[in-house]
């Protein structure tokens, strides 16, 4: 293939991997209550990321986040010029992935929903909506009291999405630095999910932690078109884009910024 199909593939299909994997879990544990625990969603996220990047890693690059091209088109000599394209790209795999989520788990959404009393795209939905995309507080697969509102507030939510990336960008600098030897590259996409990992069994109380807005925006935009209509924008107010887009991109820029200044010249010696 040429440097361009590899690239489209490699992000397209990366990123569908990574939503695949990581809504599925959420799906299967929503509605069908197959993991039992933040852990067992949280790790099949970093896993699915790990095999992504695996597979991936030698046609694009593998950054399967518009918060991660962006860091890396500022920091490093990744092209601006095709950042945007690998954003649309990364943006179309994530829908795919959502659409495909909905396909296979479509009927076991509807008997959730009939099971809790849940008109879709109406309050209380939000326990059927974060199977796409993510809200504060996390409904946890239930609709969110008021009391629990008042307690996560989108400033929580905002820092938890942007230390949260700013913490990823950070590891996946430093993991993939040719001069840092204490990671080999073959073991740096398993070190890179394991980080997701984490960060999402911290965060993921707080903002179900995205740290990526394609994985977050897409799905969303598939849940809006999919009958829950208004809710996927409207829940958190203007939350969709404070806290799942401009935060991972500010949190990514950070992580780049922290490591270029103080740990990439280290490497080196």
């Amino acid at each position: 293939m040429n440097k361009t199909l590899n690239w489209i593939v490699g992000e397209g299909l990366g990123t569908f991997l990574l939503v695949f994997f990581g809504c599925g879990s959420v799906a299967t544990a929503v509605t069908l209550g197959a993991q039992v625990g933040l852990f067992q969603v949280a790790i099949v996220w970093g896993m699915g990321l790990a095999l992504a990047i695996k597979m991936t890693g030698p046609l694009s690059g593998a950054h399967l986040n518009p918060a991660i091209t962006i860091a890396m088109a500022t920091f490093t000599r990744f092209k601006w010029s095709r950042a945007l394209g690998y954003i649309g790209i990364q943006m179309l795999g994530a829908f795919a992935a959502a659409a495909l989520i909905y396909a296979i788990y479509g009927g076991a959404i509807s008997l959730f929903e009939q099971e809790l009393g849940l008109e879709r795209g109406s309050a209380g939905s939000e326990a059927s909506a974060m199977l796409f995309g993510e809200y504060y507080p996390n409904p946890g697969g239930k609709p969110v009291s008021e009391t629990i509102r008042q307690s996560i507030t989108a400033v929580h939510a905002f820092l938890a999405e942007f230390v949260g990336t700013a913490l990823l960008a950070l590891a996946i600098f430093s993991i993939t630095d040719k001069s840092n030897n204490n990671v080999p590259a073959r073991f740096a996409p398993w070190t890179i999910g394991m980080t997701l990992t984490v960060l999402i069994s911290l965060l993921a109380p707080i903002s179900m932690g995205g740290f990526n807005p394609a994985r977050d925006f897409a799905p969303r935009l598939f849940s809006s078109l999919a009958g829950w209509e208004s809710l996927p924008f409207s829940f958190n107010g203007m939350g969709w884009l404070t806290v799942y887009i401009l935060a991972p991109i500010a949190g990514a820029l950070l992580g780049g910024l922290f490591y270029t200044l103080l740990l990439k010249d280290g490497y080196k010696k």
